[in-house]
């Protein structure tokens, strides 16, 4: 007897060392674990689990540092601290991992009242180019977890906090563990825990590493109806069991209270197209006697799904779904049921059920995300340029549009870097962005020549180079796809740019002209300059007036040619994007607006009205002959026109969330919220500031109004009809007087 009892002491003994020993050859090298909030260059190692953190300082550049309310500081020291992100949509952390490896990714939120507010928010979350789930804290001082097991298609991951307008984001902890790619395989999708329980516990605790090898964390688990076994002695994985559940975990059982009866569990799936894959664990606790045995099947939903199975005692082995269950009946119902010849009742001690999760959305090309990028550094782009460039749609980067092709990886088509106090020369990068239809690097301080391989982006539809200060020649190519109508091309306001080697510069008060192919062909120099004469001549005869209409006052004014300043489409060009001018997304004095697809860009396309008088007309020339004028973010961008005869148009961006009037209207159900009309004034704003300040000479709108405050899809708003406006000639002594501002912006 005293023997039997030294026996089992040296057994227990030689499991805790072991259990000692495991955790000291354990190699946190792969895990990533950064305390969010933390001081930059900070670290610690977390007493209760060993876990080495650092800060998150080297992930992202934006956010506040912030501390949770002493009151709910506990044992957690890594919720502590915590990043909130009061500016900006999407605010987004890359962290390098290996390529082609599966993770265990967890992101922890812990509220603790830090800003004092008592307020609990709601956003958010993404991983990469996907939405992984929403975030809605429901207690102070209670913490939200979530996880994935993921393996990511590139050599890091992006998390994302994106503000839904219900609150400040916030983040305390990210953590990755590599997983075997071995385990945890499925046919499709990721895996998120939907259970991950510790069964027949009678601790209470929750293990997660020093205990497991991988940093799972491991619930208790107890029922009513179950009785629990247990033993001191060591629980072995063998090196075929990659899972390797915890031998604390596995030392530890559920068994039915009466011997006879089955061991049952169920659970209701989230929704009719959920699919879980199922991982039970089992390990024989107790050395049975001789005449003693046990041997049970496992039941699903009243079907046989494995067995006969004998577990085998202090070992752990294994039973899961190679492929995702589904369930036409409402519910997954498991029964271990023990076999004839069994002497025992069924017993398990750990259960897993992950639910997939399917992330659909393809990253941005690699290419193209590379060069934007680079870009972005090169400029110092002052954007708020996170995440990916294309993905989600919703919450692309701001001056890119991209084409969307099914779950291909989006392509960027289009960057519009357009007053963004660029210097230096022409990014080389641009020339990685090989989809791209249209580039605006117009208003800026970049120098140096117009580089060839702008040339060779195939795609390119229109490049806009003005009012800025390059110089030399213009690459042949581009001259030539210029001429022959496939490149609208804009270069205009470069002083010592031209279009022909040698260069040529005029002296006389650093007026150069520039001659461009336009629809009637290619002017001579010296037709240009009579025309500049002549034109000087007749201005001089005319009466002295500070202020001079952007268009002629002749009654035949819609017979005159208008300059190639953006696309020209015709009018069946028209009714193609328009299919047939289906759709009407509004009405105006200058004709109706319809809804249009071009070049697979969402548009929207004022059709000019026959019945019009000559005044429409002046107002689509004035409207044009602005537009290519102005380049800025808060004025809507005009892509092309139609002028052909009686049928006039003009294609816009598309705004989707219409003009300002109709979301303040009393039929719109959404209530605009305070900051998003602050911003929208503000928009608004920087538009006529832009139009006063940054136009030389200055335009003044003179019809600004709230169906004139265009709505994007991320409610940024930007000024349009610009068919009133007029240019003012300051020099002579003219005052422009200041806009006031309209109490409709921040109304009811």
């Amino acid at each position: 007897m005293v023997m039997g009892r030294f026996k089992q002491f040296i057994a227990e003994l030689l499991g805790a060392l072991a259990l000692i020993l495991l955790v000291h050859a354990q190699d946190q090298s792969d895990f990533i674990s950064i305390d969010c909030g933390l001081p930059e260059n900070s670290s610690y190692t977390e007493w209760q689990t060993g876990v080495d953190y650092i800060s998150d300082a080297g992930f992202i550049d934006s956010g506040i540092n912030r501390q949770i309310s002493t009151e709910f500081k506990g044992d957690l020291q890594q919720v502590w601290s915590l990043r909130s992100f009061p500016e900006g949509i999407r605010n987004c952390y890359s962290i390098k991992i290996t390529q082609g490896s599966k993770y265990l990714i967890r992101a922890t939120f812990f509220y603790g009242n830090y800003d004092g507010e008592s307020k609990l928010p709601v956003f958010d979350v993404h991983l990469g180019a996907n939405i992984w789930d929403t975030i809605k804290m429901t207690n102070v001082s209670v913490g939200f977890v979530k996880e994935l097991i993921h393996v990511p298609p590139l050599n890091y991951i992006q998390l994302c906090l994106v503000n839904t307008q219900r609150g400040t984001p916030f983040i305390s902890a990210i953590e990755l563990r590599p997983l075997p790619n071995s385990t945890y395989v499925t046919t499709d999708g990721s895996l998120e825990p939907f259970w991950r329980v510790d069964v027949g516990s009678e601790s209470n605790l929750q293990y997660r590493y020093k205990y497991d090898v991988y940093d799972r964390i491991w619930w208790p688990y107890n029922y009513e109806e179950w009785t629990g076994l247990s033993t001191s002695l060591t629980i072995e994985s063998g090196s075929s069991n990659a899972y390797r559940p915890p031998s604390v975990v596995m030392s530890t059982a559920a068994t039915p209270i009466n011997d006879s009866a089955s061991l049952n569990f169920n659970w209701e799936p989230e929704d009719a197209t959920s699919k879980y894959y199922i991982y039970m664990h089992f390990a024989e606790v107790v050395k049975l006697k001789a005449n003693q045995s046990r041997s049970f099947n496992v039941i699903l939903n009243g079907e046989h799904w494995y067995g006969p199975y004998v577990p085998d005692y202090l070992w752990t082995s294994t039973l899961y779904s190679k492929y995702a269950l589904t369930s036409t009946g409402g519910q997954y119902a498991f029964s271990l049921v023990k076999t004839e010849n069994s002497t025992l009742p069924p017993i398990i001690n750990a259960i897993e059920i992950y639910s997939v999760k399917n992330l659909l959305q393809s990253e941005t090309d690699q290419e193209d995300v590379g060069a934007i990028t680079k870009i972005k550094s090169t400029y110092g782009v002052k954007r708020n340029w996170q995440g990916d460039p294309c993905a989600p749609q919703a919450y692309s980067w701001e001056g890119l549009n991209c084409s969307y092709d099914g779950y291909n990886a989006p392509r960027v088509i289009s960057l519009n870097l357009s007053s963004s106090e660029l210097t230096g020369a022409i990014s080389a990068d641009i020339s990685t962005l090989v989809m791209l239809k249209y580039l605006d690097l117009s208003n800026n301080s970049l120098t140096g020549l117009v580089p060839e391989f702008l040339s060779q982006l195939q795609y390119l539809e229109v490049l806009n180079l003005e009012r800025n200060q390059l110089n030399g020649s213009i690459p042949a190519e581009l001259i030539k796809r210029s001429n022959s109508g496939s490149l609208l091309l804009s270069v205009g306001e470069n002083s010592n740019l031209c279009a022909s080697d040698p260069c040529e510069r005029k002296k006389k008060k650093n007026i150069v002209v520039l001659i461009l192919a336009s629809v009637v062909g290619l002017l001579t120099l010296s037709l240009t300059i009579a025309a500049i004469l002549c034109g000087l001549t007749r201005r001089k005869q005319q009466d002295k007036t500070t202020a001079v209409a952007l268009v002629d006052s002749e009654p035949n004014v819609q017979n005159r040619p208008l300059e190639s300043i953006q696309r020209q489409v015709t009018y069946s060009d028209l009714q193609r994007i328009t299919n047939n001018f289906e759709r009407i997304i509004g009405k105006g004095g200058f004709g109706t607006v319809y809804y249009g697809c071009m070049d697979g860009i969402h548009v929207a396309v004022k059709a000019f009205s026959p019945s019009s008088s000559v005044q429409g007309y002046q107002q689509f020339q004035a409207e044009v002959k602005l537009l290519v004028r102005v380049h800025h973010k808060n004025l809507t961008t005009l892509v092309g026109y139609c002028y052909e005869g009686a049928n006039v148009g003009l294609v816009y961006e598309y705004m989707a969330n219409r003009d300002l009037e109709a979301q303040l209207s009393g039929h719109n159900s959404n209530i605009l919220s305070w900051q998003a009309r602050l911003r929208i004034a503000i928009d608004t704003a920087e538009g006529l500031e832009y139009l006063h300040h940054g136009c030389k000479p200055p335009i003044i709108h003179r019809d600004v109004k709230t169906t004139n405050i265009l709505l994007n899809e991320k409610f940024n708003a930007k000024l349009g009809d610009f068919g009133l406006s007029k240019i003012f000639q300051t020099d002579s002594g003219t005052r422009v007087n200041k806009c006031c501002w309209h109490p409709w912006i921040l109304g009811p």
